[in-house]
C-alpha cells in the first residue's frame, strides 16, 4: 500500500509514517515484502499440506531431507515440526496427477522418508501468508 494511504490509516503525516516504516525495516521487524500470487493463474491450483515422517532422526538425515525438498519447486513451504512426524510441507501443483508424480517420484524416492500423509486443501477462507 502506498505510504500516503498507510499514513491516513494510522493517523500520521506521510513523512512520520515513512520514518517509522524505515526504522521497522532497519531494525528487522519488517523482514521483506512479497507479492501475493493467485495459484490458479500460474498453474498451481492443487494445494496440499503433506506430513512427512523420517526413519532416522539424526541431523544428517534431516539435512538430506531439507536439501531435497529445497530443490523441489512444488514445495512452497517446509516446516520442521514437533509431534508424530518431523516435517509439514505445503505443496502446490497443477492438479492431482501432478501431485501423484511429486508424491511418487520425489517424496517416494527419498531414503529418509517412511511416512507421508497428504491433506488436500479444498478452500482457504482465511489465508494471510503474504
Amino acid at each position: 500500500m502506498p505510504n500516503t494511504e498507510l499514513a491516513d490509516r494510522v493517523g500520521l503525516s506521510p513523512s512520520a509514517c515513512l520514518r517509522r516504516v524505515q526504522e521497522l525495516e532497519r531494525s528487522g521487524v519488517i523482514r521483506s515484502y512479497r507479492a501475493v500470487i493467485d495459484p490458479r493463474a500460474v498453474g498451481r491450483a492443487f494445494v496440499a499440506y503433506v506430513a512427512v515422517g523420517l526413519s532416522d532422526h539424526s541431523k544428517k538425515s534431516q539435512s538430506a531431507f531439507e536439501r531435497a525438498v529445497t530443490r523441489s519447486p512444488e514445495v512452497t513451504e517446509c516446516h520442521n515440526i514437533t509431534g508424530a512426524v518431523e516435517y509439514l510441507l505445503r505443496v502446490e501443483v497443477s492438479d492431482l496427477e501432478a501431485y501423484k508424480i511429486f508424491h511418487t517420484d520425489v517424496l517416494g524416492t527419498l531414503p529418509q522418508v517412511t511416512a507421508i500423509t497428504t491433506y488436500v486443501v479444498m478452500d482457504s477462507p482465511k489465508d494471510e501468508r503474504a
